[in-house]
């Protein structure tokens, strides 16, 4: 079993998971149960990492279906998930590195239990509220940690934004849900998203927003695009720049 989980502590309640600098989850610890939002790649034993922080009772959220955010489930029993990503999840858990992953470590993906849009979950003196957020997955969720005043947003919102994967809802629709959340602002102060470091100011949703618009105003014509210059995984995509040193990945604008 590979070491690869470094962990660090943000803030009272809330620890980092930082899987080789790839993908980023989190420990939210509260007075009577923790939560796990979102496992990362599977290489490490992520629950055995939990446990030297917490004893808690836990509870795993997986904020949506890709795989460097759902592999580590299976060192646990169950999972929560919006159902809206339940085929992505699968169509995931057939890739021959999952399947590999499954046979050396004897283990399989856990059941997915549905969460529903505004659902709170109770930690004890700490409630996490789910948002439904869907863009860059059909079953993207936020989680707003009411008393600490934190949005975890997994990877629908972040400054990589990638929306060119053919699961990724068109970025119209993504900026209408977006401004439908837009509540959260209000009542968050900081975001935490899926390969973050560190907190990012909440400023951070209006400057997607604002990107996206951009985007779809401009047809990526503007003065932010990059015509074919990220190339990821499986191919290659154009970029819109937004904020400061932040990218939306995308393929075709409407």
């Amino acid at each position: 079993m590979q070491k690869r989980i470094s962990t660090k502590q943000l803030s009272e309640h809330i620890y980092l998971l930082d899987d080789f600098g790839q993908a980023s989850g989190y420990l939210v610890t509260g007075s009577k149960k923790a939560a796990v939002i979102d496992t990362m790649n599977g290489y490490e034993n992520v629950y055995s990492v939990v446990r030297t922080i917490t004893d808690l009772p836990l509870i795993l959220i997986n904020t949506h279906g890709h795989c460097d955010h759902i592999f580590g489930n299976i060192y646990f029993n169950e999972a929560y998930m919006n159902p809206a990503d339940n085929v992505l999840a699968a169509k995931q858990t057939q890739h021959e590195e999952f399947l590999e992953l499954c046979r050396t470590t004897n283990r399989k993906m856990p059941p997915f239990k549905p969460l529903s849009n505004g659902e709170k979950i109770d930690l004890g003196n700490l409630t996490l509220r789910v948002i439904f957020l869907p863009g860059h997955t059909a079953g993207g969720i936020c989680l707003l940690l009411e008393e600490d005043r934190v949005l975890f947003t997994g990877d629908s919102i972040n400054h990589h934004l990638w929306m060119q994967l053919e699961e990724c809802l068109p970025l119209s629709v993504f900026l209408e849900n977006l401004k439908s959340i837009s509540f959260v602002k209000a009542e968050a102060d900081r975001i935490l998203h899926g390969h973050a470091q560190d907190f990012d100011d909440i400023s951070l949703f209006d400057e997607l927003a604002d990107g996206v618009q951009d985007l779809l105003t401009t047809g990526g014509k503007g003065d932010g695009i990059y015509e074919y210059n990220y190339r990821w995984m499986i191919g290659k995509c154009k970029q819109h720049q937004f904020g400061k040193d932040s990218v939306i990945c995308y393929d075709t604008v409407r």
